[in-house]
């Protein structure tokens, strides 16, 4: 079924209402979550809630249709980055058309998914379902896929599970069957302080950490050289990157105190427990020096890991999403979604939504109509999927 590529004036309304919504970290998502609780109700849907531990967030899941088959689920995280006070022509908190763009915070990653999940909603309630439409909402994406986990443990005893899962993250509608993984890494450094003067009594934890990030960044130079390599990623191998370093009170003190950040990002055939485990030799090596100073040095770990997701072409999952796309090929993408962590808990899952990736995270960030309305068309033809024989 061809359908056209202009978005419904439904789908515009809501997602005028989502980007007037704040939701990015600290703010929380409940805003959205109620008002697509409400909407998903009205449309006969069974919805069910998951909070975050102080419940100033939650996810959201909600079934139309049979739930004895396996059905078809749709995913969308509700937060989005901080907007920043500069580089908006436009209030970022309003969707503004300039041409054939939408603009807004959002709007590309990723409400303008959610805006369309939630725009099929009536035509899924108004007719017969053979088979069901599951609908999974969830918070702080943007941070470490917080939300998606409580809500994967939420949903561990649903049975049957969908036979395909698509996470709607900006693809320009190509199914994307590969994602890298992610780990991040915090490491914290003891030392032990003292007068610069007399600094070979202290235990320079900057210095210390300074090692690490060296080697670190020797780590990185061999990956790209030797691999392992993936055809389809850019680039096509494991990256590495200390991102954030901070330590030291004055500079005649000998610092006893540093942290670094760094994050690996796997290609999901390379598992980054080996690096992490050459990372951690490197660490004692250098304790046995920090411990003739002081007891009390050394380095604690720190550590927060995304599966990356990795579907065969021929599984029937990726056959019907594309089929829904209206062809491939399909891609991989360097980038991490949820949906490697719905793929470990057992869902066939791709990732295939409107938008461009390149617009996330920065200012006057945008959508086409073009693409939210063939996003929108998709989902239509994933609903003729569902629908009964009449």
């Amino acid at each position: 079924m061809t359908l056209s590529s202009v978005p419904s004036a439904n789908l515009l309304t809501l997602l005028e209402r989502l980007i007037a919504l704040e939701t990015a970290v600290p703010h929380g998502n409940l805003s959205l979550i109620e008002l697509a609780a409400d909407h998903l109700s009205a449309c006969g849907a069974a919805v069910r809630w998951s909070w975050s531990d102080d419940r100033t967030k939650a996810n959201l899941f909600a079934t139309i249709g049979p739930t004895d088959r396996p059905g078809l689920m749709l995913s969308g995280h509700t937060d989005v980055v901080p907007a920043g006070k500069t580089g908006w022509s436009s209030d970022p908190f309003r969707l503004t058309q300039r041409d054939d763009r939408l603009y807004g915070r959002g709007t590309s990653d990723m409400k303008g998914f959610v805006a369309a999940m939630l725009a099929l909603a009536p035509a899924c309630a108004a007719q017969p379902l053979a088979l069901p439409i599951h609908f999974a909402l969830t918070y702080d994406e943007e941070i470490g896929c917080i939300g998606v986990r409580r809500l994967i443990e939420d949903l561990r005893d649903v049975s049957p599970r969908p036979r395909l899962c698509v996470v709607g993250e900006p693809t320009g509608m190509q199914v994307v069957t590969g994602h890298k993984g992610r780990k991040a890494v915090r490491v914290r450094v003891d030392g032990h302080p003292c007068h610069s003067s007399l600094n070979d009594r202290g235990v320079n934890a900057i210095e210390f950490a300074a090692e690490l990030v060296v080697r670190l960044r020797a780590m990185q130079q061999r990956l790209r050289a030797t691999g392992p390599f993936a055809p389809g990623y850019d680039p096509p191998y494991t990256t590495l990157h200390t991102g954030l370093i901070q330590g030291g009170r004055a500079l005649n003190i000998v610092p006893d105190r540093c942290s670094f950040d760094f994050e690996i990002r796997n290609l999901p055939e390379h598992d980054p427990e080996a690096l992490m485990a050459e990372m951690r030799g490197w660490a004692q090596d250098l304790v046995p020096e920090m411990l003739a100073v002081s007891e009390e040095a050394g380095f604690l770990f720190e550590e927060h890991t995304t599966a990356g997701l990795t579907m065969a072409d021929e599984d029937p999952a990726v056959c019907l999403a594309l089929a829904l796309a209206e062809g491939g090929p399909t891609a991989r993408v360097s980038y991490g979604t949820e949906a490697g962590l719905f793929q470990q808990a057992g869902f066939p899952t791709v990732v295939c939504g409107p938008g461009d990736i390149a617009q996330a995270h920065k200012a006057d960030e945008f959508i086409s109509l073009d693409q939210l309305g063939r996003g929108e068309a998709f989902l239509h033809r994933l609903l003729d999927f569902a629908r009964a024989p009449s």
